[in-house]
């Protein structure tokens, strides 16, 4: 029987081989994190006063819609919550840097209505609802323990479920519900009054072109509720349930189809501002000047293809108005107004055609409000001001002047 040989390794290496195993790698040394599950992922930006950060690499798959809600109660942060070209829904938790994505729904071609909000009284909490390409609209609630469930709540045939508003938005019907605008042009209200835990759809008529994006405007009390309206059709166009049915009043109309809509945030005694997309490029400023009178103005001449427009607090004074777009042309671009008009500075470019944007409060060392970015590339990224930036009271940080990578200048 013969005995197997070992042959030792010399001493030299065998020394070699235990000095590196028990030194341990330096920072400079450790390769980057590229994983947003475990940890922060900056990514290079066009501004030295802006830092980017990666929250989900959706392996290319288009991420269509996005938006920021407080999803799971129980956590102080609110959650980024995104849609996909694949019918999947993503919630995706923050914790110190990290994002945890959970994801939900499977409905094998594009989500891309969302709404948010308490609208079935028999579930506990708020709900999130979307629906797509295949006229499926889903109700997602939200667990204490981290899970998320979903269940089909209504079937439209023919229909693709493009934009969801969810409230108490129509007067003549008790409790709140949700209203579908979808293509072919249409309007449905889908309300949680079914037997047996079921809801009911009311289509409520039909509409010249899809609605692209809505949002609720402020209203006095006891006044029915207006939510303004952007539409392929060209239209800003404001809607209210009555008891005779829908009431259009167009706000604005041109030859060139509209896609996005924000609204600023509500100041005291400043009158309600809107902010439009046209697909050329062009951004318009409304402003509510009475009950029916408003002025508009056109405020940038930016890249054809914007999709995604959002206002709030982007600069360090909280006073001065800005606006952030983003679109076909992969850039997101500041829009400021100032007393010689306005200004636009570009502080993100993606690597593809960017689709929706988003505005949420994620970080509360600055005092700005924090910006989403979604599009064709897959990527859902967040745009913030570094620490301290609006705060000169408190002490500096060391990464405020040298927030992340730098890219190169936008083409």
């Amino acid at each position: 029987m013969h005995r197997k040989q070992t042959v030792p390794l010399p001493c030299a290496v065998l020394a070699v081989a235990v000095l590196l195993a028990a030194v341990p790698c330096s920072s400079q040394e450790r390769s980057p994190n590229t994983d947003p599950r475990n940890g922060a992922v900056p990514l290079p930006s066009l501004s030295e006063e802006w830092r980017a950060h990666l929250v989900l690499d959706n392996d290319g798959v288009g991420v269509w819609t996005v938006d920021s809600f407080n999803v799971f109660e129980q956590f102080a942060c609110p959650e980024i919550v995104g849609l996909d070209d694949k019918g999947r829904c993503t919630v995706l938790e923050g914790y110190s840097g990290r994002w945890r994505p959970v994801t939900t729904i499977s409905d094998r071609e594009w989500l891309g209505g969302l709404a948010f909000g308490d609208v079935d009284p028999r579930v506990s909490g708020c709900e999130l609802y979307t629906g797509g390409k295949r006229g499926n609209l889903y109700q997602v609630p939200a667990y204490r323990n981290g899970v998320l469930d979903n269940r089909r709540i209504a079937h439209l045939p023919g229909r693709e479920i493009h934009t969801i508003v969810g409230g108490d938005l129509d007067p003549t019907h008790p409790g709140k519900e949700l209203l579908l605008f979808t293509r072919p042009g249409g309007l449905y209200r889908v309300s949680p009054t079914g037997p047996n835990g079921t809801f009911e759809t009311k289509p409520l008529g039909d509409l010249a072109g899809r609605v692209r994006q809505a949002v609720v405007l402020p209203a006095k009390e006891g006044e029915a509720p207006e939510i303004g309206t952007v539409s392929r059709a060209g239209r800003f166009a404001l809607l209210r349930i009555t008891p005779d049915g829908p009431k259009w009043t167009c706000v604005y109309e041109a030859a060139m189809g509209k896609g996005r809509l924000a609204l600023r945030p509500p100041r005291p005694g400043q009158p309600t501002v809107v902010y439009t997309t046209h697909d050329d490029g062009r951004i318009l400023r409304h402003e509510r000047r009475g009950k029916d009178a408003w002025h508009t103005e056109t405020i940038y001449l930016g890249p054809q293809g914007p999709r995604g427009v959002v206002a709030g607090a982007f600069d360090k004074d909280p006073s001065v108005e800005t606006v952030a777009v983003f679109g076909y042309s992969r850039r997101l671009e500041v829009l400021k107004r100032t007393p010689a008009g306005w200004q636009v500075e570009t502080i993100f470019e993606d690597l593809d055609k960017g689709h929706w944007l988003a505005t949420a409060e994620l970080d509360g060392r600055n005092n700005t409000r924090e910006i989403i970015t979604s599009g064709y590339s897959g990527r859902v990224v967040l745009l913030s001001r570094p620490p301290g930036y609006g705060r000169p009271e408190l002490a500096d940080p060391a990464d405020r002047v040298t927030p992340g990578p730098k890219a190169p200048p936008a083409k």
